[in-house]
């Protein structure tokens, strides 16, 4: 991180610095209390948009945060929200592991309430940046005829460039999961799944209807691009997605919802734009058939994985097939696609879709 472009966290419609500081991956609970020191001094400033309630013993305020995170605010034997509560001079109630509820926030005065809920906020958001990728918005791209083109694909591909290096059958995509993903997300409750379903709602009914016409957008798969700088060392291998009638509808609509999830807080702010793509080829599934590229990072605990890749010659394949035909699609659907699950057709299981038609 540098010096003078510290990371920004926005909260409650303000902006806060956090300042570099000697950080490692998240490990063990022990850590907590050093990600207390370092993250406090983002949070200095207090947060004037929370609703806070008066009360005959002062002032209140609650939280709401997934079950999975409580233990990130109470910290190694209760240090961190002991810390919390002297600093602010509050008290601070939260539910015990397990049990969703509300973190509740009281004190005599109304800006230490306000402290407090600001630095929990910070810890929950830090601590969420953390947790592995539990879903993501995507299209399916696994129509039959999709699925044959690919296996016709992967079946030249390994006739004409099997002796090209890191060339193998082990690297493919399985067709049944082929998709086009809008964006990543991190749920950690049955209300946060419940949260992004009515906000997909929300999309349909402001914009996707209009730009979709209420009808499916029909997209070709065709041609084949590579994520890196080096075509003879290349780790993942994609189809281009596109509209068939040449518009810019499809990029339209999945940047409008991106943006939408981003401004709620759903969807970490990366990248401005969703990158219109389908993985057909990843060295991650070498040795992990079931990896999902870049997203498998941290353990459900924050440790980091490091993967080691082989990565392949793509350049006799780039030439080869440049504007390889996958097929036609009519795409109809966003789901809530759950990583690490399969439905009874193979693909990712749906957790919650809108439909366009």
């Amino acid at each position: 991180m540098e010096v003078l472009r510290p990371q920004l966290i926005k909260i409650g419609g303000r902006v806060y610095r956090k300042n570099p500081i000697q950080e490692q991956t998240y490990q063990h609970e022990e850590e907590d209390d050093d990600y207390y020191q370092g993250l406090m001094e983002c949070a200095e400033e207090p947060c004037e948009t929370y609703e806070v309630v008066q009360t005959p013993q002062g002032f209140r305020c609650t939280v709401k945060a997934p079950s999975l995170l409580y233990k990130h605010i109470v910290g190694k034997r209760g240090d961190t929200r002991k810390k919390l509560e002297v600093e602010t001079k509050t008290s601070i109630s939260i539910p015990k592991p397990g049990q969703e509820g509300e973190i509740v926030i009281t004190g005599q005065h109304r800006s230490g309430v306000i402290s407090a809920r600001t630095r929990i906020d910070v810890l929950l958001l830090t601590f969420r940046r953390k947790q592995p990728f539990t879903h993501f918005l995507s299209f399916f791209l696994n129509e039959a005829e999709v699925q044959e083109r690919f296996l016709k694909f992967q079946e030249e591909v390994l006739e004409k460039c099997s002796m090209d290096h890191g060339v193998d059958s082990s690297i493919f995509q399985n067709p049944k999961k082929l998709h086009l993903t809008i964006g990543m997300l991190v749920l950690l409750s049955e209300q946060e799944i419940q949260q992004t379903c009515e906000m997909l709602q929300q999309c349909k009914e402001e914009f996707i209807d209009d730009i979709s016409g209420g009808k499916p957008l029909e997209v070709e798969m065709a041609g084949i691009e590579y994520m890196n700088d080096d075509p003879g060392m290349v780790d993942v291998l994609y189809a281009k997605v596109h509209m068939k009638d040449g518009s810019n509808r499809l990029q339209e609509l999945v940047d409008r919802v991106l943006e939408r999830f981003q401004a709620s807080g759903l969807i970490v702010k990366e990248w401005n734009s969703v990158k219109l793509h389908a993985t057909v080829m990843n060295t991650l599934f070498r040795k992990d058939p079931n990896a999902e590229g870049r997203y498998n990072l941290y353990t459900v605990d924050g440790k980091y994985i490091f993967k080691e890749r082989e990565s392949f010659d793509g350049r006799n394949i780039l030439k080869l097939f440049e504007n390889f035909y996958f097929g036609t699609l009519k795409l109809n659907s966003i789901h809530i696609s759950q990583r690490f699950t399969v439905d009874s057709f193979g693909n990712y299981a749906s957790c919650g879709q809108i439909d366009f038609s």
